[in-house]
This record gives C-alpha cells, structure tokens and sequence, in this order.
C-alpha cells in the first residue's frame, strides 16, 4: 500500500517549479553568489608576472598542474584572489568534527545544542585562518622561488598572504550564505563549480589530442565509456543501503494505545560520504602545490618526496588507500554513525532489533554489521579514486578525471535535486493546506444556522 506521502511525492512535478516562489528566489540567490564565485576566480594576487605565469601553467597544464588548476576552479593556474579555493575550510572543519568526538570538552560543547554549535562553528573559523595562512605562505614563498613575481620580497608576501586568506574567508562566507539562504549546501556546490567549470577546456584538449593523432581513438571511447560506467557505479554505491530490521512493542500515549510495528534502521555503504577522498587528498596535494610553482628551486628532501610520493608513484597509491581506509573507518564510527548513540536512540524509543538485547549488545551488533560494510564502502572509495590514477600513469591520457572530483560531483548533484524535490513538496503541502482551510471555511459558513433575536 503506498502511503499519501509516497503517492505526493511521485506525482511531483517539475512544472510546479514556476508556482514555488520561495523556492525560485533561492535558486536565484544561490545562482548569484555562485557567479560572484567565478568571477572573483579571474581577479588576480597582485604582484604576479602573468606573462610567466601563464607560460610555466602551458607547462604544467599537462601534470598535477592542471589538476591542481581544475579543483579550484581555474583560480590556482591563473592565481586569483581565490586560489587556495574552500579545501582550508574542510580541512578545518573536518579537523575540528575529529577533535569533537576525541576532546570530552568538545564533545559536551556539540551536545549543547545551538549554542554549543556556534562555539565549535567558531573554531572551525579560527582554524581556517590558520590553515589557510600556513597554505598562503607557502605559496607565496614557491611563486618567488619560481621567478613567477615581479617584485619579490617581504611586500609581495604579506600581500599575497592577505589576498588569498581573505579570499578564502570570503568563500567560507558565500558557502554559509548559500546554506542559509539558498539551495543546497554552499560549501559543496563551490567545490562543485569549480570542477563543472574546467571540465569543457579539459575536453576541449582531450579531443583535441585525439584529433592530432596523440591518442587513439579506442582511448577516446575506452575513457568516455569509463566514465559513464564510473559516474554509474557512484550513483548505484551512494543510493546503497543495509536496513537493520527494527521492532516497536505496543504501547499508550496518552489515552491512545498505538499497536507495534515494524520499521528499519537504513544504514549507508558509504556513511562517511566523499570526507575520507577530499582529506587524503588534501594531504597529498599539499607537497605537491608547493613544488609545482616552486620550479627548479626545489629542495633535495622535496625532490625525495615527490620522486617517491609523485602521482602515479605506487608509494602514493598505497599511501592513498591506506589515508581513504582509515579515514572511511575513523570518520564514520567517529562522527557520521556512532554505534552507541544509535543504540541508546533505540533504547529511549523503546526500539530493538530482533533476537538483540537493547543497551550494549545491540551496539555490538551494530557495530559488527557497520564493520562488515565499511569494506565495501571503502573499497569502493578507493576504487574510484584509484582507478583514474592508475590510468593516468599507464596511458598518459592528458585528460583530467579525477575519482574525488567525480565523487563530488554526483554526490552535490543528488544532494541538491533531493532538496528541490524536498521544497516542492513542502509547497505541495502547503497548497494542500490552504485549499483544505478555504473548503472548510466555506463548510462552515453554510452549516451556520439562523440568529436568534
């Protein structure tokens, strides 16, 4: 029997988008300061040599480089005010959802309510500027080794420091605006226009090698039809679910006596979501950023580094699977599912699962079925990013298709349609609503007997 909800929500239609006035001015809003976004991606640092620059990215557009440009948004390779991009902030706040469930201060901060979330949002903030800061110097110090400055000295740091930091910063506040005001999250739909935004120039010179006779043309149709597998293979993984059977006993609220029933506890694949990719990759993009505008002046400990750790190298494939593992496992037992707090969930709705004891051992059980799909969630995790590194290396596509930004990509595509469709829905609702109070009314006024004198 299909529910009135259920029935509502597949009958809703994407004409009623034009009746939806509050959902059509947040659609507006968000496509705003995303524009505001890109836009500022092409205001550049002063005191950078664009001819030099422009030169060295031609270079490095075929490497890392061109993939450190295309997570930015094209902001890192022509050096906008917003080069660093938003990963400072993700770093920070993931940092800082890590420390929560480890610091018993922090921890207590979060259970709080709104006043603790603004105080761990607060030092969210505190440790963007940190980060970003670090980030900023070590750019700046790299564009000077690399002769890519005009006038190179104190001056040019301080000011390229300040640029990029309060470049940052202000994409932290457009995201939080987005949020609050606008569709979908703000954060991740940053993130996801930088990416959209690169992709025609890197198709463009894809088929354009093709076209040249640098690749073959069973490379070209092996490569789109991996990423229409792949793209196919993200969404099938992130709509996965284990449903843990949940029963309700019979019981009286109030003078109302509700009969048990039977629910499910829908557990993800991937609970951690694409948080364990974004921070591996963050970790080992960071040496490399450095040394792609640092040129020649690379040091001897860098070189090692890079020769060991560069893309492709198999210490940086096992060093990445092993970040995206551990970081899939930590992030979720740590922050997105914790086995307890669900247990004691159940345990004050007066939940349990079948043949568990509440309290302890349905945490136990818990945690053994999370364990036992933490793998496939981060074997898939690590397949995806995996595989495009492996055949980048093996094939020297010039071609950048990235596993972490494809699993952004859909994942901010299905978030932000699941929220529009979340949104005409309401407003079917309140429709609904408002037809029902007017009939009622009209109900009423005829039902209305005689006055009596």
């Amino acid at each position: 029997m299909v529910s009135a909800v259920e029935q509502m929500a597949t009958n809703t239609s994407w004409a009623a988008l034009g009746k939806a006035t509050d959902l059509r001015q947040r659609i507006f809003f968000t496509l705003g300061l995303l524009i505001v976004y890109r836009l500022g991606t092409f205001i550049p640092v002063p005191g950078i040599d664009a001819v030099a620059l422009r030169e060295f990215m031609e270079q490095a557009q075929q490497g890392i480089g061109g993939m450190l440009s295309m997570f930015t948004g094209g902001a890192l390779g022509r050096m906008g005010i917003f080069a660093l991009g938003i990963m400072p902030y993700i770093s920070a706040s993931i940092i800082v959802q890590l420390m929560t469930s480890m610091v018993p201060q922090l921890e207590q901060l979060k259970k709080e309510g709104e006043q603790g979330r603004r105080k761990i949002n607060q030092y969210t903030r505190y440790g963007t500027v940190f980060l970003a800061t670090l980030q900023a110097y070590g750019l700046a110090a790299s564009l000077e080794a690399g002769e890519l400055v005009t006038d190179p000295g104190l001056f040019f740091k301080a000011s390229c420091v300040i640029t990029l930091v309060g470049g940052t910063m202000f994409l932290m506040w457009l995201g939080e605006q987005i949020t609050a005001r606008g569709i979908g999250n703000g954060i991740s739909l940053i993130i996801f226009v930088g990416i959209i935004a690169e992709l025609p120039s890197a198709m463009a010179q894809f088929f354009a090698s093709g076209r040249s006779g640098v690749i073959s043309p069973a490379v070209i149709i092996g490569v789109l039809l991996m990423v229409v597998v792949t793209i196919s293979f993200v969404v099938f993984m992130e709509r996965a679910l284990r449903k843990v059977v949940i029963q309700y006993p019979r019981r009286q609220v109030g003078m109302k006596v509700m009969e048990g029933q039977n629910s499910h506890l829908p557990i993800k694949v991937n609970p951690a979501g694409v948080i364990p990719a974004i921070f591996a990759s963050s970790l080992l993009l960071l040496p490399t950023t450095v040394s792609t505008f640092s040129g020649s002046q690379t040091g001897p400990m860098m070189s090692t580094i890079l020769a060991y750790f560069g893309p492709g190298q198999p210490l940086y494939l096992a060093f990445f699977t092993v970040m995206i593992v551990f970081f899939t496992y930590f992030y979720t037992f740590n922050v997105s599912f914790k086995p307890e707090d669900v247990s004691d969930n159940l345990k004050n709705q007066n939940g349990f699962i079948p043949g568990i004891r509440p309290g302890q051992k349905t945490a136990e059980h818990l945690e053994f079925v999370l364990n036992r799909i933490l793998v496939l969630g981060a074997g898939y995790l690590a397949l995806v990013c995996l595989l495009p590194e492996i055949l980048r290396g093996q094939l020297a596509v010039p071609f950048y298709f990235g596993g972490t930004s494809v699993l952004i990509v859909v994942s901010v595509t299905m978030d932000t349609i699941q929220q529009v469709q979340s949104h005409l829905l309401a407003h079917q609702y309140e429709s609904l609503i408002e037809k029902s109070q007017i009939r009622g009314k009209g109900k009423t006024r005829n039902r209305r007997g005689p006055i009596r004198k």
